[in-house]
């Protein structure tokens, strides 16, 4: 028993140091994404700011890398709870179909941008872009949630999500042969995902989102744990099943909807940073691999970033996590087997 706790103990305290270790470089890269860019500002010079410095940093770095670290956190977290529901280490936060719901909105909205002659404001590169992308993952959340309370299996589940996103995805197909060259260039753009198009305006609105999701999260560690040893032994436990898949898929939705939504689809993160999460802690418990993918999901996020900006000109963001995502990919794919 003695030799137990001893064990135990030393866990622990190895995994407050990893803890804080993450912690402190979370810190440390929010800095350097905060100075990086065209124009690189050395942290030194942060007491001491010319006006147009002043004006890059407080209006496009700073919201910028608040967004890199909250969306890094959602989209790590959210293909965490996926991988869990369906017992696959290949599920992501996308899986649902919720991105496709997404861009099906935008690419309806720049469709009828173009009919319209709108497509050049800046209102509606903005906002409207933004509100069509919640409006269509709201649509196609909501829809998932009402399939998932009326079955049982998680496999019916994921094959109604793939499908719906499919359906999405040939709509928007359709709609892109249609689109002038103007609009769908717009589209493309926002589907290659972008940090750095959500302001201080928006902000509220997606930390809202998330936050929702995170009380969800929370209360779902303990039942997350028990579906881990499959749903028989679940229920031995006393926990609701279809309560708990329920509400995986909400949270889920949210996480991933809010920042697809703001920021265009991100991918890979949502799919490889729980295996990293779990490799580093060596454990699958969901009290330490939660608030390990939502961290190590913002640092990685804002090293992408930083890469992306190095030179002259700045990469999409999903450029950057897929280089970094899909070898990750391929070693887990070749590992199994």
């Amino acid at each position: 028993m003695c030799k137990y706790f001893c064990t135990f103990a030393v866990e622990m305290r190895k995994n407050t140091y990893i803890f804080i270790g993450l912690t402190l470089l979370l810190v440390v890269l929010a800095l350097l994404n905060t100075c990086s860019g065209s124009l690189w500002i050395a942290p030194w010079q942060l007491t001491d700011l010319s006006p147009m410095q002043e004006q890059i940093l407080l209006h496009l770095r700073l919201p910028k890398m608040i967004t890199a670290i909250l969306a890094g956190a959602s989209l790590s977290v959210a293909g965490l709870m996926m991988q869990t529901l369906f017992r696959n280490p290949l599920a992501g936060p996308y899986i649902l179909g919720v991105s496709s719901g997404a861009s099906l909105g935008v690419a309806l909205v720049t469709m009828v941008s173009s009919a319209l002659f709108i497509g050049g404001s800046t209102w509606f590169s903005g906002s409207l872009i933004s509100g069509a992308a919640i409006v269509g993952s709201v649509l196609v959340m909501l829809l998932v949630m009402l399939i998932a309370k009326r079955i049982r299996s998680n496999v019916t589940l994921l094959i109604v999500g793939m499908m719906v996103g499919n359906i999405a995805g040939a709509l928007v197909n359709m709609i892109q042969n249609f689109a002038n060259p103007d609009s769908l260039k717009l589209f493309i753009v926002w589907t290659l995902g972008s940090l750095s198009g959500v302001s201080w305006d928006e902000l509220p609105s997606l930390a809202i989102g998330i936050a929702i999701a995170a009380i969800i999260v929370l209360m779902l560690i303990k039942p997350l744990n028990g579906l881990l040893l499959g749903e028989d032994y679940a229920r031995g436990l006393g926990i609701n099943v279809q309560s708990t898949r329920w509400m995986m898929v909400v949270a889920s939705c949210l996480l991933a909807g809010s920042v697809t939504a703001f920021c265009g689809p991100i991918a890979f993160i949502g799919v490889a940073v729980p295996h990293i999460a779990r490799g580093v802690f060596a454990t699958s418990n969901h009290r330490l691999t939660v608030p390990a993918s939502a961290l190590i999901g913002a640092n990685i996020l804002l090293v992408c970033d930083i890469l992306c900006n190095l030179g002259t000109y700045s990469l999409p963001i999903s450029t950057m996590s897929a280089l970094f995502g899909a070898p990750i990919i391929l070693w887990i794919v070749l590992k199994k087997k």
